[in-house]
């Protein structure tokens, strides 16, 4: 989920910045932002020249994420935007009845974070859902530099319209569709991911469980499993617990695109 570059003093040790609990797991960025593989995807998406350099002047920070471990939490003090390099993640709110609300998925290339801009924290919470690896921005310092450079304060002000349509998507899913196009949409949303990070439009492994794919749809468990299994009568999709094979992608995009038109 904005100099030239001789003339950039040698990044100082980015731990030092970073709240306790970050402490012992942040390592100094090997990698600048112009030479990752996934730049066409991640922050520096439609930037070229000077602006990659002045980006790769920022103090990244890398953690590594174990499964089922927090990233951040519900409530902490916003200091940074996390560009996730590997693995899955999950974001969710905890409700009024202390339930949990899966609120989005990020996979690499994606940014997690921005929920923290307007009140100065965090409004929800972010967890692996696989062993994964992070690039952590700095936002007070990337703020500074849009400042100072208009066409960074074009890139931040594209990064929030993002997470706008994210939420927009969200909305069309659990307002306006049934369980089968809640779940097709789901499902066709991730395949055009893995398209766009070289991966099969076809078959991938779901990360997330079937209770946390209801969580984010607005369904029950009992409903997602049985819409898999229709999906799967009908010759749509082949499941095999978490494995998905994609048969009919025409399919599967039909009914949605009647109801989108």
């Amino acid at each position: 989920m904005i100099m030239n570059a001789a003339t950039l003093e040698a990044p100082v040790t980015f731990t030092r910045q970073l709240p306790v609990r970050d402490i012992r797991v942040a390592a100094p960025l090997k990698t600048q932002c112009s030479a990752c593989h996934l730049k066409e995807l991640c922050l520096p998406c439609g930037m070229t020249g000077d602006d990659v350099v002045r980006l790769d002047g920022l103090l990244f920070g890398r953690r590594k994420v174990k499964l089922g471990q927090p990233l951040y939490h519900e409530g902490d003090r916003f200091q940074y935007i996390y560009a996730v390099r590997s693995g899955t993640f999950k974001s969710s709110l905890t409700l009024q009845d202390g339930r949990d609300q899966v609120t989005g998925f990020h996979m690499a290339g994606e940014l997690m974070g921005l929920d923290g801009v307007a009140q100065g924290h965090h409004a929800s919470g972010a967890t692996a859902l696989e062993d994964a690896e992070i690039c952590a921005i700095p936002y007070e310092h990337l703020n500074e530099l849009s400042a100072a450079h208009s066409n960074m304060h074009h890139l931040v002000s594209r990064l929030m319209s993002r997470e706008i349509v994210r939420e927009h998507s969200l909305m069309m899913l659990l307002g306006s569709m049934n369980a089968e196009e809640r779940l097709a949409a789901f499902l066709l949303n991730l395949s055009q991911r893995m398209k766009a990070r070289g991966y099969s439009a076809s078959e991938f492994h779901l990360r997330m469980s079937r209770a946390e794919i209801g969580s984010y749809l607005g369904m029950k468990l009992e409903t997602v499993s049985r819409t898999f299994s229709a999906f799967q009568q009908r010759g749509l999709l082949e499941v095999d617990k978490r494995h998905i094979r994609i048969l009919d992608l025409a399919g599967l995009s039909r009914a949605l695109d009647m109801r989108i038109h």
